[in-house]
C-alpha cells in the first residue's frame, strides 16, 4: 500500500508541478520569503497573545474561552498568510460530543481545522509538541499529547480523551498520526480513534484537508512548497457508529479512509 500511494503521490506531484528545473530554482527564494513570513506572523502573533492564553489555560473553566481565542488567532492567521479556507460542509454537524478525524498532509491543518469546526473541541496531538516553545501551552492542559512511543502514555492519552467525551466535549485527531512523506496520500489509519468513537458510540465527522500539502509543506526543508492560495475542506455527512461492537472497528476504519480519501483522488 505504501509503494502505490508513493506511486500516485509522484504522480501527483508530475501533474501539478509542470515547471522545468530552472524555474523551480528561480521560484525558489519566494517559497523562502513566504516561510519567514509565515513564521514571522505565526510565532509573532503567539507571542502578543501569549499571556492571555497563559492566563485562560490556568484553569479548565477557561478553556472554552481560550478554545475562542484561539478560532480567533486562527482566522487571523488564515488571511494574514494568504491561505484562507473555503469550505464545503456536506450536513450540518452533529450534536457534541463527536470524534473528528482528518488527513493530516501539513502543518496548516491544525490551524484550519479552528476555522472548520466551529464549537468546542480538543486536539489530540503528538507528544513531541510539547518539546515545542510558545506552542506547548497548549499541550499542557487543554489539549491532549499522545506519546505512541509508549503503549501505557499513548493509553492515558485515550482514557482522558474519553473522559471529555463523556463531559460532551468532542475530540479531534489525525488517525494517520503523522505527515506522510508522499502526502497528499495517506497513511494507513491506526486504531485508536475508532476505538474511541466505538467505546463512546459518537459519530466520526471525516474532513478531508484537499490543498495542504500543495500550499505548505515541511518548513525546514530546502526544496518544499509554500505559497499562499485557496485551502479547499470538506466536511463529510458524519458516519454514526450507534450499535457497532470493537468486531465492526477493521470496517470503520475503512469507510472512513475511502470518505476522507475521496476528494484527494479528485485533486
Amino acid at each position: 500500500m505504501k509503494d502505490r500511494a508513493a506511486q500516485d503521490h509522484a504522480r501527483v506531484i508530475a501533474s501539478e508541478d509542470r515547471r522545468s528545473p530552472l524555474a523551480k530554482w528561480l521560484f525558489l527564494p519566494l517559497r523562502w520569503v513566504y516561510k519567514l513570513w509565515f513564521a514571522l506572523v505565526f510565532f509573532g502573533s503567539l507571542v502578543v497573545l501569549y499571556i492571555p492564553f497563559r492566563i485562560l489555560l490556568y484553569t479548565p473553566r477557561r478553556y472554552e474561552r481560550a478554545f475562542r481565542l484561539k478560532r480567533a488567532w486562527a482566522w487571523f492567521l488564515q488571511w494574514s498568510c494568504g491561505v484562507p479556507v473555503r469550505m464545503e460542509q456536506r450536513v450540518p454537524l452533529p450534536e457534541a460530543p463527536y470524534v473528528i478525524c482528518c488527513n493530516h498532509s501539513s502543518y496548516l491543518d491544525i490551524i484550519q481545522m479552528y476555522n472548520v469546526i466551529p464549537s468546542y473541541f480538543l486536539f489530540m496531538g503528538k507528544y513531541e509538541l510539547l518539546k515545542w516553545p510558545l506552542f506547548n501551552i497548549f499541550f499542557k492542559g487543554m489539549n491532549i499529547a499522545v506519546n505512541r512511543g509508549s503503549h501505557i502514555e499513548a493509553a492515558k492519552a485515550f482514557r482522558k480523551a474519553a473522559q471529555a467525551i463523556d463531559r460532551g466535549t468532542s475530540i479531534a485527531l489525525f488517525p494517520e498520526g503523522t505527515i506522510p512523506a508522499y502526502a497528499p496520500r495517506m497513511k494507513p489509519f491506526k486504531d485508536g480513534a475508532f476505538r474511541l468513537a466505538i467505546e463512546k458510540q459518537v459519530p466520526i465527522v471525516p474532513i478531508t484537508f484537499v490543498d495542504h500539502w500543495r500550499l505548505f509543506g515541511e518548513p525546514v526543508e530546502l526544496l518544499s512548497r509554500a505559497r499562499p492560495g485557496i485551502a479547499r475542506a470538506v466536511v463529510h455527512a458524519p458516519i454514526p457508529t450507534k450499535g457497532l461492537t470493537m468486531d465492526d472497528l477493521v470496517a470503520l476504519r475503512r469507510k472512513v479512509y475511502e470518505v476522507i480519501e475521496g476528494p484527494l483522488l479528485k485533486a
